[in-house]
């Protein structure tokens, strides 16, 4: 089993990317609520079962498609540094235009988890996600999170540790 992993995560601008980073490493990395906020990575530890897990916060992008420079930083860093997991954040009260970039990232053969962040806005606009039938269908495990309230954070940890063992069998 390797000691030490790396854990990307990746998502549209104001997901709640920082936040997660946040609850996952302990640190206490501002947050901002506006596009571009974070545009440049951001890298955390997080030590679990034995485990060194480095965490890095890339920008907040929507694509892939390296027309920006948060696309760009985003895209070469899971191109080139090969984390070995995506965590992919997506706002889950606007799950259809979020699910883009996650969709591009899982095109590319990365192993993935998808963060359904923000699901009490979802709920409370009446969106409600099947949790099972999206993870199905994106051949990926998915977790409910509120990181704002630190909502499934455990959840996504033993799901980031499921997933990175799971790599090497």
């Amino acid at each position: 089993m390797k000691q030490k992993y790396t854990v990307a995560l990746a998502g549209n601008p104001n997901a709640g990317k920082s936040t997660i980073f946040n609850a996952l490493t302990g640190s206490r990395q501002h947050v901002g609520n506006w596009p571009g906020k974070t545009v440049e990575k951001k890298e955390g530890n997080w030590q679990a079962d034995g485990q060194q897990i480095q965490v890095v916060d890339l920008p907040g992008t929507y694509s892939l498609t390296a027309y920006s420079i948060e696309e760009v930083i985003a895209r070469d860093y899971i191109v080139e540094e090969h984390p070995d997991l995506v965590v992919m954040i997506v706002d889950a009260a606007n799950i259809e235009r979020n699910l883009y970039l996650a969709v591009q990232i899982l095109e590319m053969g990365i192993k993935g988890i998808l963060a359904l962040n923000m699901s009490d806005v979802a709920e409370s606009r009446g969106i409600h996600i099947d949790v099972d039938q999206l993870a199905a269908a994106l051949g990926v495990g998915v977790v409910q999170t509120v990181a704002s309230k630190e909502r499934g954070i455990g959840d996504l940890k033993q799901a980031i540790l499921e997933t990175l063992q799971q790599k090497e069998d």
